[in-house]
């Protein structure tokens, strides 16, 4: 049986410096897919927008700016309060979010706790898949 982390975020879409607009998304981890994090957000469309990316990249984007190509990601300050930027890019266009550090941090917390750092290969069962397999 899998477990799932879910949470609702309010990010922000930034427009301009001055100028952004709330974009309702949910965050969601699941033992299944131990490495990765996937984020929904649900923009005005029938269907969300979906990313995937790596669970260690919002570990140390917490931090210290990180990330290439797709998806980059950075701690800030905006009007007082801590911010997660993400920066995402497709070939159908780039998108700025900020979603609050404290919301992200926590719900990062939650994943920790269900699959510890280091741990993602024993709860993807794969050092007993390999010796099924070898085994044949």
């Amino acid at each position: 049986m899998h477990t799932v982390v879910e949470r609702e975020v309010e990010a922000r879409l930034v427009l301009a410096p001055e100028r952004s607009v709330a974009v309702p998304a949910r965050l969601s981890y699941r033992t299944d897919d131990p490495y990765a994090v996937h984020m929904a957000f649900h923009i005005h469309s029938e269907t969300p927008v979906h990313w995937t990316f790596a669970r260690e990249l919002l570990v140390e984007g917490l931090a210290q700016p990180c990330g290439d190509g797709d998806v980059r990601v950075w701690p800030t300050c905006v009007g007082g309060r801590n911010v997660l930027c993400l920066a995402l890019s497709s070939p159908n266009g780039d998108a700025l979010l900020e979603t609050p550090s404290p919301v992200v941090a926590a719900w990062l917390e939650r994943t920790l706790r269900v699959v510890p750092p280091g741990s993602e290969p024993e709860v993807l069962g794969l050092d007993k898949q390999l010796s099924e397999l070898l085994e044949q």
